[in-house]
């Protein structure tokens, strides 16, 4: 199971960014909240994905005005085109990212998550 591995963009000056090639199956990050963090995942195929990033701890999440929200399925990005980048802003979706993190669907794309 590939692990997207954080770069950590604070400071000052040049950085390695470190890039992974999804499988598909179970792509794994850790999402930490105390960082801004933000995915980013280029699709390197012929052909559009859409990739699925889900906590297996997430169940529903209260949302004033709105009621009970069922997040267990994860947080679809869409689809994505051939060549296309979507970068996901971690905690616009932080209550999709309870216990385990996997990311689903997303067979030869490049995940590469910053921490700011």
């Amino acid at each position: 199971m590939p692990a997207i591995t954080a770069t950590s963009m604070t400071g000052s000056l040049v950085r390695t960014i470190t890039e992974t090639t999804l499988n598909g199956s179970t792509d794994s990050f850790v999402y930490n909240s105390d960082r801004r963090a933000v995915l980013t995942l280029r699709n390197a195929t012929a052909g559009a994905l859409t990739p699925v990033v889900d906590g297996n701890g997430g169940t529903t999440v209260p949302v004033a005005g709105v009621g009970n929200v069922d997040v267990s399925a994860g947080y679809s990005a869409g689809s994505v085109a051939a060549g296309a980048v979507v970068a996901i802003p971690l905690d616009t979706i932080k209550e999709f990212l309870r216990g385990t993190i996997a990311v689903t669907g997303g067979t030869g794309m490049i995940g590469t998550l910053y921490e700011f």
